[in-house]
């Protein structure tokens, strides 16, 4: 049986081109990992002793429950923040813009919540414009250095009258848009549940600690609240 011949030059440049192709199946391996580790995250951890800013309408001054025990009391006990309640009864989405600036410049949030619209809808004003001031709180909350979350409001169809309530669209739209987070069926859960109610349209002392587990639970997959 005759020894085969080996040509060096052909094992090297053989070994040269394996080099290669493993250098080129570990690039595209790491690539998708290196695309993630530049992805920024979705939100930044509001630390304890942190002031947040809850604006928003009669559900988030406590309407219905005592003022202990309205969600931007709650939520300060489950998180160590101090929670400025800036939730007047009444208030459309309009007054709420109105109002902001000078809340923003008083107490200088690391975070809004933004939960208004309700008044808009029960007034039947336009959506259009309801979207246009829900979208500019949450740009002019931004612009002041604050993160936002955005609260999702009910619809008011004809089966809300029943019971059964659903977030309007316009507020997943401007979350999206935005890129802001949104606590979605927080309302809508709590409201159409009767013994969580101390009215149609407000919330009672169970009903705002339900919504603030909620709320809780939100923050923490967001990463606004450290778990």
């Amino acid at each position: 049986m005759t020894a085969s011949c080996i040509d060096p030059h052909s094992a090297s440049a053989s070994r040269v081109r394996r080099r290669a192709l493993v250098a080129s199946l570990a690039t595209l391996s790491l690539a998708p990992l290196a695309g993630c580790g530049r992805k920024a995250p979705q939100a930044q951890a509001v630390p304890p002793g942190a002031t947040v800013l809850a604006l928003g309408d009669s559900l988030t001054s406590g309407v219905g429950a005592s003022a202990d025990t309205a969600y931007p009391a709650a939520l300060a006990r489950r998180t160590g923040w101090t929670v400025v309640n800036g939730g007047v009864s009444g208030d459309t989405s309009a007054q709420a813009l109105a109002r902001l600036p000078g809340l923003l410049q008083k107490h200088n949030p690391a975070l809004v919540i933004v939960s208004i619209g309700g008044n808009d809808f029960l007034r039947r004003q336009s959506a259009t414009t309801t979207r246009t001031n829900v979208r500019q709180i949450c740009t002019d909350a931004q612009a002041s250095g604050a993160q936002v979350l955005l609260v999702a409001v009910p619809e008011l169809t004809m089966m809300a009258a029943v019971g059964r309530l659903s977030d309007h669209g316009m507020f997943e739209e401007i979350a999206s848009d935005l890129k802001v987070p949104l606590y979605s069926k927080g309302w809508s859960g709590v409201l159409a549940q009767e013994r969580l109610r101390a009215d149609q349209i407000h919330a009672n002392a169970a009903g705002y600690e339900e919504f603030t587990q909620g709320l809780v639970l939100t923050l923490k997959d967001t990463g606004l609240l450290a778990r």
